[in-house]
């Protein structure tokens, strides 16, 4: 056997383990041959970040609602009670 026949062999085995390594990971190619990381879909992420997303609805709602017009309305009606207590 030449060695020609051996490197092309054994290019042939690296090549074909580096595909079996991309098609086992994820990566495709596009028509560019660009590659990039196929798109998995994770529900455990997914329902993760619906729950963050709602934490953020409840804190931004918290964050806005004592400066409105009625928080600073009832929060004056309140010291003024206090101060009558006090008295």
């Amino acid at each position: 056997m030449s060695s020609w026949a051996i490197v092309a062999i054994v290019a042939i085995a690296i090549w074909g383990f580096v595909e079996m390594y991309k098609a086992r990971h994820g990566i495709v190619t596009d028509w560019a041959g660009n590659e990039t990381r196929a798109p998995v879909e994770d529900e455990t992420a997914k329902r993760e970040l619906e729950e963050l997303r709602e934490r953020i609805k409840v804190l931004e709602r918290i964050a806005t609602e004592g400066n409105t017009l009625d928080a600073a309305e009832t929060r004056r009606i309140a010291s003024e009670i206090e101060k009558l207590r006090d008295q």
